[in-house]
């Protein structure tokens, strides 16, 4: 029996670079792609997956990176994972450059590789997986940018689903909320590391992206009937966007 294939997106940090870790360790034949190509050569060399360079928020990217995973077979699993979060301005004040970004990888990228992808799911059967994010589900302040963007990226599981319903196409939207991860936080303060490291400060075990990659493995083994819809997860330490436990003193 041959390995089901899977490309990740987002594959050279966090909770892509985690998925791909846990495909790969299922027996998943792994396709990783990012930006970075040093990071991902080292993940090749280290796991043995498959790798193809991109930047997902250009037509070429994107056309490159969908014809190197097509080349090899049908892809059985597309992992969404590509996206982020720039700054906390108020709306008042918010960047439109920002705005426009964050809609252009978190929305227009997704939308495109799955375009790319999904007419052979549609005729071979295939996971598509989103992880999009619990700022799709209610907002908080500072964060209008990012809530708009992962908003409209929710949107696109959810119409699929009424558009391929009867299809051998699974579509599953996995929704972290705080999740302590090297990059996204550091990236959305610009570099700052203090302002990075206060998001979680105090919090006890915050969410991993391994968390969110074991739940993505699991996902995608469940008999093909079965299909996670919506997966809203957070850790305990955490009740909503905005309201965080946190120890005291810290």
């Amino acid at each position: 029996m041959m390995a089901r294939r899977a490309l990740v997106t987002g594959a050279t940090s966090g909770i892509g670079e985690a998925t791909v870790r846990a495909l790969v360790a299922d027996g998943y034949q792994v396709i990783a792609t990012g930006r970075r190509v040093e990071r991902l050569e080292k993940l090749s060399a280290e796991l043995g997956c498959e790798i193809v360079a991109g930047d997902l928020s250009t037509d070429e990217g994107v056309a490159a990176v969908a014809e190197y995973a097509l080349s090899g077979g049908p892809v059985d699993v597309l992992v969404n994972n590509a996206g982020g979060a720039l700054g906390t301005d108020t709306v008042l004040e918010g960047k439109v450059n920002e705005w426009r970004r964050m809609y252009e990888i978190n929305v227009i990228a997704t939308l495109q590789l799955t375009q790319a992808l999904l007419p052979q799911m549609i005729e071979h059967g295939g996971d598509v997986v989103f992880i999009s994010s619990t700022a799709g589900h209610g907002t908080y302040p500072g964060g209008g940018g990012y809530v708009a963007a992962k908003h409209a990226e929710r949107q696109i599981p959810n119409t699929l689903r009424l558009e391929l319903v009867g299809k051998p196409v699974r579509i599953i939207d996995i929704a972290p909320g705080m999740v302590k991860t090297a990059e996204f936080s550091l990236n959305r303060y610009h570099g700052d590391q203090e302002k990075a490291d206060d998001v979680y400060a105090g919090v006890e075990n915050p969410l991993l992206a391994e968390d969110i990659a074991e739940i993505v493995r699991w996902a995608v083994s469940l008999p093909a009937h079965v299909n996670i819809d919506t997966l809203i997860v957070r850790p305990v330490a955490q009740a909503s966007n905005t309201l965080v436990a946190r120890n005291q003193g810290v």
